[in-house]
């Protein structure tokens, strides 16, 4: 039995949820906190009861060491489970729990204080045996010392926080001349991320891969590895797809770099769960990258292939008793997936999106797939945390079965109302790269082509279903009388209706004539006989010429989201009396791609720019997007000031074009 029976969790979202299915199973009570801004979020109702800390952003609420040791002092909790990032890696919020008399589920404050400066680690490292990286990782932080140190590694070089983790704070760098100015963002990414803005820097491998081991350790000595997880797929230095185990790990190897990962752990008197990532160089040879000292993200792959529950673990250890297994018990089956599902724009950059999910379905669950998600139909993805929507992790024996498994999970997902990226993951799983397990962290740029096809018409059965789905929305709404109804009944004869749909620059009309059971339809000429039902508000049955199929068409506005034959696109009710004029109108200026806050104003006001010169930075969800000049011209004035936050689609200069003189 654990000696505390009352768990604050010191988080939100996914992270939150999970923690609290574990800790309720072990029949602990639970309590959540929220922000201002998520009152009604899905970890509030996973909990037992909840305690408001204020504020909207994260330093105002989830980073408040104050107000989350008061919540706990409020409720009587005797344990804190801090979940990933916020306060998790802090060891100052360690130390006050302790202070508080409040068990901490998570290492040492020392530990992660040895751990945290990633300077700092990579000497204790090499000091234990851990192999290293060649780089700088010195306390001289003066911008030209740190140039001259890339200088001498040689580009292409990474500059990365010393403070930091998840992709943040991190530049690769190809050419000297960009060095400054990649180091300044860095700086700033870093310091707005972790409060701290010294970084290292290190020699950018070509074609690593990105391998991590789970450790965990007890307070009584024990230090053991759960196997490795292959994290090389990644946009922007962030993790997208993680696998486990790695894909082609031979025992020889995982024994030398677990063994490796142990090493570390031991080193700083690790107490609880960590990963230790390395980075893989072609030929296999390895070398310590980091620690995280916390649950990862991608803790659930390790999961499904050892049958172990890691909150679980964290609980106990946290309590004072030893690790349940010892290394030579440890087995793992099958191969698991994790894919990051993400209210992102993968055409746009990956910039991140905001808005309501208007509609969501998920596949599901089973023994085969599993969904951790912080969110539901109805909420919203808001500026303020992580764009992170939910992680859907699936399972089978082999590698070549659990992708079948993610192919067909990803091609039920349903999501409407933000941009994302579930159409993106479909064809990386898909790519001849990651099939094949030819992995490295450049993936996605070398499989450009593949993953971001040039944009495709929608196939005939789309426009017809949304076509179906319109006219049976109003043939079944209750405010027509028979008079008014649009279900084609006329004195003297049946009628006939053309709807017009857009579908981007493509504009198609869709001649239907109505028949005792169903519809005549006319596209491109081409002539079919139709019927469908609608079995609920967005789900379709429909036959074209004898042939079946079943669509989701999710109305929104003046649109149709069609989700079809592993595809889905998005089909505007167009006017055909003024929807050429609509297409022709382009966007009135350079306006801001996201929500976000102007970071600095780069450009110098009357110049002349060429193509692609920046103008300003804008961050969103701790994200910098510098916005660039969209052809050569004259930047006449910025209509935004540094420090001001903007919506999406917010003028933020005054741009002449050259060819506009």
């Amino acid at each position: 039995m654990l000696p505390f029976n009352r768990l604050l969790i010191a988080n939100r979202g996914e992270i939150a949820c999970r923690v609290a299915r574990t800790a309720r199973r072990m029949g602990l009570h639970t309590i959540a906190v929220y922000s201002d801004a998520e009152a009604q979020a899905r970890h509030v109702g996973a909990c037992d009861e909840a305690i408001g800390i204020g504020g909207r952003t994260p330093a105002e609420s989830y980073l408040r060491i104050d107000a989350i040791i008061e919540a706990a002092r409020r409720s009587g909790a005797q344990a804190i489970h801090p979940g990933y990032g916020f306060l998790s890696e802090n060891p100052a919020f360690a130390e006050r729990c302790q202070a508080e008399g409040l068990i901490f589920v998570g290492p040492p404050a020392a530990a992660m204080r040895a751990m945290g400066s990633k300077s700092a680690a990579k000497t204790l490292m090499g000091r234990a045996g851990v192999p290293l990286t060649p780089g700088y990782h010195g306390d001289d932080q003066d911008a030209r010392h740190l140039q001259e140190a890339a200088e001498r590694i040689g580009f292409p070089v990474l500059i990365k926080a010393s403070a930091g983790g998840g992709g943040r704070g991190m530049r690769r760098v190809d050419r000297r001349e960009d060095f400054a100015a990649a180091l300044a963002s860095c700086k700033r990414e870093s310091a707005a991320s972790f409060g701290d803005d010294r970084v290292l820097v290190e020699k950018y491998l070509l074609r690593p891969r990105h391998i991590e081991f789970q450790v965990f350790a007890d307070s009584h000595g024990h230090c053991l590895h759960l196997y490795e997880r292959d994290c090389s797929v990644q946009r922007r230095h962030q993790k997208v797809l993680e696998e486990a185990p790695a894909p082609g790990m031979t025992p020889e190897r995982r024994a030398a770099m677990g063994a490796a990962a142990v090493a570390a752990a031991s080193a700083v008197g690790y107490v609880g769960a960590g990963t230790v990532e390395f980075i893989v160089a072609p030929d296999g040879e390895f070398f310590f990258m980091e620690m995280n000292t916390r649950l990862q993200v991608e803790h659930p792959v390790t999961e499904m292939i050892t049958g172990l529950d890691l909150v679980e673990w964290q609980l106990r250890v946290a309590a004072g008793e030893p690790l349940p297994l010892a290394q030579h018990q440890l087995t793992m089956s099958g191969h698991a997936l994790e894919a990051r599902i993400y209210a992102e724009d993968p055409e746009r950059g990956f910039l991140p999106s905001t808005g309501r999910l208007q509609y969501l379905a998920s596949p599901r669950p089973t023994r085969h797939v599993r969904i951790d998600t912080g969110v539901g139909a109805g909420d919203e993805i808001t500026p303020y945390y992580d764009s992170m929507i939910a992680k859907l992790i699936v399972w089978d024996e082999s590698r070549d079965l659990a992708l079948a498994r993610m192919r067909a999970a990803l091609d039920e997902y349903r999501l409407v109302g933000v941009a994302n990226n579930v159409s993106f993951l479909s064809r990386l799983v898909a790519s001849p790269a990651f099939a094949a397990a030819d992995l490295d962290t450049a993936l996605i740029e070398r499989q450009h082509e593949f993953l971001f096809p040039a944009a495709a018409a929608p196939p005939p059965d789309t426009w017809v279903a949304a076509t179906i789905a319109t006219l049976l929305r109003s043939h079944d709404d209750p405010r027509h009388s028979p008079w008014s109804a649009a279900d084609g009944w006329r004195l003297g004869g049946r009628a006939q209706r053309a709807l017009v749909f857009r579908a981007g620059e493509v504009e198609k009309t869709v001649d239907v004539q109505y028949l005792t059971d169903g519809w005549e339809m006319r596209l491109d000429d081409q002539l079919a006989t139709v019927t469908g039902t609608m079995h609920d508000e967005s789900t379709l049955s429909l036959t074209i010429d004898s042939h079946r199929s079943a669509a989701t068409v999710v109305r929104v506005g003046d649109s149709e989201h069609v989700f079809m034959n592993g595809r889905r696109d998005v089909l505007t009710h167009a006017d055909p009396l003024t929807s050429t004029a609509a297409a022709a109108a382009g966007p009135a200026g350079l306006r801001s791609p996201m929500p976000g806050r102007v970071i600095e104003l780069i450009a110098t006001v009357g110049t002349e720019l060429p193509k692609g010169a920046p103008l300003l930075v804008l961050e969103a969800m701790k994200i910098e997007h510098t916005v660039v000049a969209p052809s050569a011209g004259t930047l006449r004035a910025f209509k935004v000031a540094a420090g001001e936050q903007v919506n999406e689609g917010a003028e933020l200069v005054d741009f002449l074009p050259a060819h506009s003189r």
